[in-house]
């Protein structure tokens, strides 16, 4: 058989999505106005800190990609403390596990230049995921 089997439908065979497990918390911010690049280098800042290390961190940062990352690690932290089927017991022990900034869609906007030319304005979205898990 084909790596990509079909379905009855006609289409390829969906995946099943992955269960995060219980020890593992995460927070998604999409759409983003801020450039890709950018957020990844406060995401490499944070990676593997404690979560009070990692807030002192971006609070201090005059970066704005910094004040949307601690927007999303917060987010993680409270979805560790509230969600219903989480494993996690103490929210003090938690450690930022992963960061993933991926880029969103480019807003397109045209520049004009000499002898009546125009050249194109990328304005980078990002994806962000912050995934938090317990030490």
């Amino acid at each position: 058989m084909a790596k990509h089997q079909m379905n009855k439908g006609g289409g390829l065979a969906k995946c099943k999505k992955r269960l995060r497990p219980g020890d593992e918390a995460l927070a998604v911010a999409k759409y983003i106005r801020v450039q890709p690049a950018k957020v990844r280098i406060m995401a490499r800042n944070i990676l593997g800190q404690p979560i009070e290390k990692a807030i002192n961190t971006l609070t201090f940062s005059p970066n704005k990609s910094a004040r949307v990352l601690l927007k999303v690690l917060n987010s993680a932290v409270a979805n560790a403390n509230s969600s219903s089927r989480s494993l996690i017991r103490d929210v003090d022990k938690l450690v930022v596990y992963r960061v993933y900034v991926d880029g969103g869609p480019s807003l397109k906007r045209w520049h004009p230049r000499s002898q009546g030319r125009a050249f194109a304005i990328l304005k980078r979205t990002s994806h962000i995921t912050v995934v938090v898990k317990e030490a």
